[in-house]
This record gives structure tokens, sequence and C-alpha cells, in this order.
């Protein structure tokens, strides 16, 4: 992808997607550390240690869109955008309300988005970054001029909290954004997105049981139902990816770590974090990190960084961000964005 220009008045004039504004939605009930420890096998010390989490959030008795729309709200008037100028919606969910309606349609009908298509796009903890590159495509495709991304997920649903490997990981929450199509500024300026599907099930969420559809006969057993990870393997897919996707999209950029003002990466590990870092050299104060409060949020981690970083005035005009998304598929991707 390279960025479009086009001549007026004798200048040229860059035109591309910009982050016009951003919401989240997390459930208020928290679930400490230390109320593991009395549901499992576990010490704050270990989980800490592991993966810099604290706590997590848990939307008990929710359904996700319940939290999408929401967040979805909240973008809305975080921009002064109308849900009538909205020409696209995609949601990005491991955990639907259904299988049909997609979530996207849910939320569209919610805010009463009446001009917008909408669906889903399924890529776990990377699903932020890839329904981002979608949305920049249509806009570049002429297609579309404002769109809404929407990210949610209820993973405490998938949770065994009798396997301590993964129920300290994970927790609830939703974030979105709204981006438009501008005749004026750059937005965003390159992306890359990869998966190894080789590798898919290193994290595993099954979706229905195994049966003869005839007679009737199931074999879904009671943990076919959790979340299964090899952490090991995730750990050492991300390892390699994120560095790579990050060089790539600087390198079709033509510029270097030296000028970019933030990473915002997939909160799932503090030690993946830590990798960044050191590769690249970058002060901890240039990566973003809430998964201390938040854990693994999936797709919704990267956009309630986003929200939070907003509302806290960090995200100044002109500055050059990153984002990255890495997790089940095994998906990855990276965007490089004019704030």
């Amino acid at each position: 992808m390279s960025i479009i220009s086009f001549y007026k008045n004798g200048e040229v004039i860059a035109i591309g997607t910009i982050l016009v504004s951003t919401g989240s939605y997390v459930p208020e009930q928290r679930l400490t550390n230390s109320q593991l420890t009395e549901m499992v096998e576990t010490s704050d010390e270990w989980i800490v240690q592991r993966t810099g989490i604290r706590e997590r959030r848990i939307a008990s008795n929710m359904q996700t869109s319940e939290l999408a729309i929401p967040a979805a709200q909240r973008a809305l008037e975080d921009g002064g955008v109308s849900a009538q100028e909205l020409d696209l919606i995609i949601a990005c969910t491991a955990t639907p309300d259904s299988y049909t309606p997609s979530l996207a349609c849910r939320v569209q009908a919610a805010i009463g988005a009446d001009n917008a298509f909408a669906f889903d796009a399924s890529a776990a903890c990377s699903g932020f970054v890839y329904a981002t590159d979608i949305v920049d495509s249509y806009f570049r495709a002429g297609k579309a001029k404002t769109a809404l991304v929407v990210c949610a997920e209820t993973l405490s649903r998938l949770v065994d909290f009798t396997d301590r490997t993964v129920c300290c990981l994970f927790g609830d929450g939703a974030g979105a954004a709204v981006f438009r199509w501008s005749e004026t500024e750059e937005g965003i300026l390159q992306t890359v997105m990869g998966a190894d599907g080789t590798r898919g099930d290193a994290l595993l969420a099954k979706a229905l049981p195994v049966e003869d559809a005839l007679n009737g006969d199931r074999t879904y057993s009671h943990t076919d139902r959790f979340l299964h990870m090899n952490g090991k393997e995730v750990f050492r897919f991300a390892a390699r990816t994120v560095p790579d996707a990050i060089d790539r999209v600087l390198n079709k950029a033509g510029m270097t770590a030296d000028e970019i003002d933030w990473v915002v990466p997939h909160q799932a590990n503090l030690r993946i974090i830590d990798v960044i870092c050191r590769r690249y050299g970058l002060k901890k104060e240039q990566v973003y990190v809430n998964l201390d409060r938040f854990g693994n949020t999936s797709s919704a981690s990267v956009p309630i960084c986003l929200d939070e970083m907003r509302q806290k005035g960090l995200l100044k005009r002109g500055q050059r961000a990153i984002f990255v998304g890495f997790g089940g598929g095994l998906t990855y991707g990276a965007i490089l964005l004019r704030i």
C-alpha cells in the first residue's frame, strides 16, 4: 500500500485514512490476582512475574454486544459523528452473541446507522489491526468515506478457571474507533498484515461439537468448550512476528524507529512488550501499556489503549504511532499512522 496523492492548484495533496475518534467500555466487575488464588492454585507473584497482569474485568451476565454498543456510541460522541454518517461498520470478536446476526449488525441496529453496511472480521487478537486495514482498503477503493471499527470480547466465557496457565490472562472489554477518508491529511501511512495458519492450533477455541448430523452422535467433551493455548508457541510466534511487522511497516514508509512517537501493542504479555522496547531502543513511556489493569482483551486491547491515550491527552496532532496486533490464527499485523 502506498499513499495516494493528487494535484490541486499545482500542489501535491496527500490523502488518506485518518483516525477521528475513539471509545471504550469495560465491565465494572474486577477479578484480581488475589481473588484468582481462591479459585485456582496460583499466586499474585507468579502471575505478575510471567505476564505483568494484576487484574482483569469480567462481564458477568452480559452479552458481548452490551460491551460493543456503548463503546461504539462513545466513539461517535467523541468525534461528533452521527450514526447516519457511517458508511461501514466492521466488528471483531471471538465471542459473538450469535453466529448470525453478526455483532456488526447488532451494533448497526442499536446505534441507528441506517446507511452503513456491516460485517464481522475474525482475526482474534489481531482483529483491530486487520479491520483498520480493511477500512483503509475500502476507502482507497472509493467504496466508503466514514467507518466504525468496534472490537468486543467476553473471553471469560471461554476460560477454564481451573487452568492457571489460561485463566489469569484474559479479560473482557470493548474498544472502538471512527475513521474518515481525508483529502488533506495522510493518516494511515503504511500497513503490514500476515498469518501462519500452520500454527493455528496453538490458540484454539472450538465453535461447534463434532457430531454425526444424521444420527445425532455428539462427541463434545466438557473441556472442548474452553480456550486452549500453547503459551510457549504463541510467545515464540509473537517474539518473531511483532518485530518483523514493525520493521516492514517502517521500511515501507521509509522511516526509522527514531521517528516514531508511540508504539501501541496488543496487550498480551509484558515480556513481549519488553522485547519491543529493547529491540528498538524505545523508552517505556513510548510504549503504551494497560494490561496490568485489563489483562488480554484480544481484539479490544489496542482500541482500549488508544481511547485511554486520547482521554489522557497523550496523542498529539502530527505524532506518528504504530499499533501492532498478534494472536489467534495465528495472525499478526502493524499499522503506521500519523495522528
